[in-house]
């Protein structure tokens, strides 16, 4: 775990430092998702989906904002890597002085179609509706400069990650009891659904203005405790593979369509972010098969995947991949963050890295 603070720690002074020197790479970073970078926006919904409470946030500043960790997010870390100052506000509480330096739309359960969580979690702000939140946030910005042009050529030069695509199987077609996805579509044709709806959502980001976009793939979601509890392992692994095998279906398509709209969309510039292959790699010593936190009662159908409220937690929570039964910890994303900011392997990310991405 020292090897890689010291990691971490080079990276955040190669990225903001520069003779001395804070830079911000970017002028603003805009972040859509799901609980993976949402940092508040649930936090006052009518939802399940909810991280307000104890034990989130014991090693945050802030306590619990919301975030669904014990520290920071990948959205958080992303931001530090870029040289912000400040971490990315929640669209909920986003004042007007802070969104020339970017706004996080993220929702906690959020997918790609605007169903997913809703009849099991709640209300969620799906991809459409983040978007639409998005219109508001640029709305604001051309009044801001008093001019559409000026403010269109300030948005293109700001970073946009987009992680979408988790709860569409974690809270949709793998909960067969609240949904009928799994009936009615093949693993390859579901995947197939999503990307072509995922692939309109992305262009109305483009038309909103966006042009250096890094896209998160879905990771393990078959070796998260959550779905080992309620599956079980399949024979000969320590995860559920059909569930990963469907998740890789949707992160070739997703290469695919990163390939896509480079060459359709006039100066595009899309990324692919492999979170499926770095979460493949942990580092040695790292308990990745048990949450860090108390929850509920993980074998039940509809079984609990966050923190019991004001529950026990691990002492050792440096040690863990996982916070809750389906959420990473701060260490891990770290990791996830730094190695998509800068690839350690040519494989962490497609065609470029956010850094290079940055400096386009």
């Amino acid at each position: 775990m020292w090897c890689l603070a010291v990691v971490v720690l080079i990276l955040r002074l190669l990225a903001t430092w520069i003779n001395g020197i804070e830079v911000e790479q970017v002028p603003c970073y805009f972040i859509f998702g799901d609980s993976l970078f949402d940092n508040g926006n649930n936090n006052d919904l009518p939802t399940k989906a909810k991280a307000n409470f104890p034990p989130y946030g014991i090693d945050f500043p802030g306590g619990q904002t919301g975030r669904f960790s014990n520290g920071r997010n990948m959205g958080d870390v992303i931001a530090e890597l870029l040289g912000f100052e400040n971490h990315i506000p929640p669209f909920a509480s986003a004042r007007s002085e802070d969104i020339l330096k970017g706004v996080n739309y993220a929702s906690g359960g959020a997918g790609i179609k605007d169903e997913t969580a809703r009849i099991n979690l709640g209300y969620v702000i799906s991809m459409n509706k983040q978007l639409q939140n998005h219109r508001v946030t640029t709305s604001r910005i051309e009044s801001k400069f008093k001019n559409r042009e000026t403010a269109k050529k300030y948005l293109k030069k700001c970073i946009y990650t987009v992680g979408m695509g988790n709860n569409d199987y974690i809270n949709n077609y793998f909960l067969p009891q609240f949904y009928p996805t799994s009936s009615l579509f093949t693993p390859e044709q579901y995947a197939t659904l999503l990307l072509r709806q995922y692939s309109r959502q992305l262009k109305t980001l483009y038309n909103l203005g966006a042009r250096k976009i890094a896209l998160f793939g879905l990771g393990l979601i078959g070796c998260t405790p959550g779905s080992i509890a309620m599956y079980g392992a399949s024979n000969g692994s320590v995860c559920v593979d059909f569930i990963n095998i469907a998740v890789q279906i949707f992160n070739t398509k997703l290469v695919l369509l990163v390939d896509e709209l480079n060459k359709k969309l006039q100066d595009a510039n899309f990324i692919y972010v492999n979170i499926f292959g770095i979460s493949s790699t942990p580092a040695p010593g790292i308990t990745v098969d048990s949450p860090c936190c108390e929850v509920g009662n993980l074998t039940e159908s509809n079984g609990a995947l966050t923190c019991t409220p004001f529950g026990t937690t691990c002492p050792n929570r440096a040690e863990f991949i996982f916070w809750d039964a389906t959420h990473p910890t701060e260490v891990a994303n770290v990791a996830l963050a730094g190695r998509s900011y800068i690839a350690k392997v040519p494989s962490d990310t497609y065609p470029i890295d956010i850094r290079r991405l940055a400096q386009l």
